[in-house]
This record gives structure tokens, C-alpha cells and sequence, in this order.
């Protein structure tokens, strides 16, 4: 398995409230983007991350189930940033998605909350193994809208779940079944926002170097603006 990371504060704004993990020994990779008031977004999606690389080894060392371990460090995570929302006036309301792929032997498990992303792209085909917790997700699903509606809808940052903003959250768990050149992405909405996944296919097949992949997707990003932060992780079988 190879992989390789980025990130990005984006061209507009000034702090980057995204966070990542990459911890290849266990198999576990994940990104964040953190929503709140200054800097508390940032906080929001470190916690979470963290909380992720501390607990998660733990789990998987006492042979639990590893779908369920998964669950278990998201829900610690949560009451962890939920707590600190409520404890300081500064970090009030603050939350944060939360897209995690663990690579257990043949198999990915992805777990999930809010609008980051991840795809798997196999046999000149990219397929969004997550659904968005998203206003604009919901009508997408529902037929309300089109695709390319989506990408300039108004309102398409509304998240309808995030970790953090309750003392409960719901993740949603998929099990991919992978195979030989599969390629993992990883990402949040900053590369979403500028491109379809058709464009991401294309810029990730034509490279066949992950850091040159992630470097082009950014450069793709910025160029059509670069609203948000932009942070990506791409793992291949």
C-alpha cells in the first residue's frame, strides 16, 4: 500500500481549519474540516483527529470487531468535542466532519459524518463510497436537484449532521471489498466544491505518482478559486 497526503489553506481564507491523520501502521487515514468561530473549527477537527490515533489502537489491540471499534472512537470523539463546545464561550457550536478509512487486509471500512468525502476509483471508474450530511446531499438524493446544481447551490455548505455539535452522533459505516490498484481518496468539500468527480478521475488516472496526483487536484482547485481549505489524503492498493 502507498499514500500521500496534502493540504491547503485555499486562497480566501486565512486559517485552516481542516485536519488530517495518517497512521499506515494500523491502516487508519482520515480528514477533517472543522466549522466554528475563530480558530474554534481548527480545534474541533484536531480533537477529533487525535482522539482518533490515541483511542483507535486500543481497540483494535483487544480484537474487537473493527467496524465497531470504529464507532466506539467516534463517539468519544464527539462527547469530547461536544464537552469542550459547551465548557469555553470561545469554541460554542463548534463541530467538524469526520471521513475515516481503515484498511483491514483485503477489505476498506470507511466510516463517516458530515460532507467530507471519500471515493474509490477502480477500472476507469470513480465511484463516492459516502453520502454527504448536507442540505444539498439530502436534495441530491431525493431527485430535487441536479449535479451541477449541487456544485453552485446556495446553500451547499448546510451540514444536517457533524461531530461535535451534540452528545450523540450517528456515523455511517460501508465495507469495500478492495482489490489490486484501487486508489483511495480521501477529502474535504475545498476540492468537492471546484470538482466533479469526473474531473477528479481524469487528474487522478493521468498521473500515476500519488504526490504529483494530490499536487494536480490542488492546482486544479486553487485555480478555479480556492474558496475553502483544501485537504486530501490518496491511498493505493
Amino acid at each position: 500500500m502507498k499514500w500521500s497526503q496534502i493540504t491547503d489553506v485555499g486562497r480566501v481564507r486565512t486559517i485552516n481549519e481542516d485536519s488530517l491523520c495518517a497512521c499506515p501502521e494500523i491502516g487508519l487515514f482520515a480528514v477533517a474540516d472543522g466549522m466554528g468561530g475563530h480558530k474554534a473549527g481548527e480545534i474541533a477537527s484536531t480533537t477529533a483527529m487525535k482522539c482518533l490515533q490515541e483511542n483507535l489502537p486500543e481497540y483494535l489491540s483487544k480484537k474487537v470487531d473493527y467496524a465497531e471499534a470504529l464507532t466506539r472512537v467516534l463517539a468519544e470523539a464527539n462527547l469530547r468535542v461536544y464537552r469542550m463546545s459547551t465548557e469555553f464561550v470561545e469554541y460554542r457550536g463548534m463541530g467538524t466532519t469526520v471521513t475515516v478509512g481503515l484498511f483491514v487486509g483485503t477489505e476498506l471500512i470507511v466510516a463517516h459524518i458530515g460532507d467530507s468525502r471519500a471515493y474509490l476509483i477502480r477500472n476507469n471508474q470513480i465511484t463516492q463510497i459516502t453520502d454527504d450530511h448536507s442540505l444539498v446531499g439530502e436534495m441530491l438524493r431525493c431527485g430535487g436537484i441536479t449535479e451541477e446544481q449541487a456544485l453552485n447551490h446556495p446553500q451547499r455548505n448546510v451540514l444536517t449532521r457533524a461531530l461535535g455539535t451534540a452528545p450523540m452522533v450517528n456515523s455511517d459505516l460501508y465495507r469495500i471489498k478492495l482489490s489490486t490498484g484501487d486508489r483511495i481518496l480521501l477529502c474535504t468539500d475545498g476540492l468537492t466544491n471546484h470538482l466533479g468527480p469526473g474531473e477528479i478521475k481524469e487528474i487522478v488516472q493521468n498521473q500515476s505518482n500519488l504526490e504529483n496526483c494530490l499536487q494536480a487536484l490542488l492546482n486544479e482547485a486553487l485555480s478555479r478559486g480556492g474558496l475553502d481549505n483544501i485537504t486530501m489524503i490518496l491511498i493505493e492498493v
